[in-house]
């Protein structure tokens, strides 16, 4: 049986305009190979509430799990709650459960609950709210669609309250063998590699050190035996080459 797919929609104009650096994608990516889940997709999206609509339903239609970070916060471009509600046809409002948390967070460290804080609380009405042990707003999950925040250190907490709930499948075991040749020498058997061994994923990503040209293959794949057996075979070919 395939494993799980999943994707990926990283919503913010900072990261379209090269001022933040988005590292969750390369995190969640991590985390879902352990689990058995194949990350298929990755989108990234402005604040604009349609472009995230339309991206949450298509993304939500072709694969099993979508997770999406960013815009939940305080703030007036923090509009992703609403996006996927009016996308999943859900009313959005300060939810009972929600504020709750948040009052209880804000209690405890001193601080008042005041009207930006409390945007933080506007929930569909059916979503499941995703726990957030860091700094207590919630995310929340309506359908297969999983909504976190986006600062990293939020985003981690919210994602490994989220996995233990999914159901995966066999987690995806990687090897890498470097060849010291160019790619053009190296592409007839790589071709035939990939064809013999159908079920694992070859790829080649080429480097350039001290004058000297290689590429690292990267071969991934459910079967360790499988994997190793690949790695095995190119080795023989390329020999000295290879290491």
């Amino acid at each position: 049986m395939p494993n799980p797919t999943a994707a990926m929609l990283v919503i913010g104009d900072e990261i379209l305009s090269g001022r933040t650096q988005d590292t969750n994608t390369h995190y969640l990516a991590g985390q879902l190979t352990e689990r058995g889940i194949d990350l298929c997709e990755v989108r990234v999206v402005s604040d604009d509430a349609g472009a995230i609509g339309d991206a949450a339903r298509a993304l939500s239609a072709a694969y099993d799990h979508v997770f999406t970070s960013g815009g939940i916060g305080p703030t007036h471009d923090d509009i992703t709650a609403d996006a996927i509600g009016a996308a999943f046809g859900a009313h959005v409002d300060v939810r009972a459960d929600a504020r709750a948390i948040l009052q209880a967070h804000y209690d405890r460290v001193g601080t008042e609950l005041n009207e930006a804080r409390l945007r933080m609380a506007r929930i569909p009405d059916a979503a499941t709210l995703i726990d957030n042990p860091v700094s207590a707003a919630p995310g929340f999950t309506v359908g297969n669609v999983h909504v976190m925040a986006g600062v990293p250190s939020v985003f981690k907490a919210m994602v490994a309250s989220v996995l233990p709930g999914l159901t995966g499948g066999d987690p995806l075991v990687s090897s890498t063998l470097r060849i010291f040749r160019g790619e053009g020498d190296i592409a007839g058997p790589l071709a035939e590699l990939a064809t013999a061994y159908e079920d694992l994923s070859v790829g080649s990503y080429p480097f350039s050190k001290d004058g000297v040209y290689g590429a690292q293959i990267v071969i991934r794949g459910a079967d360790a035996a499988r994997v190793a057996a690949a790695i095995a075979s190119l080795t023989e070919t390329f020999g000295a080459d290879a290491a």
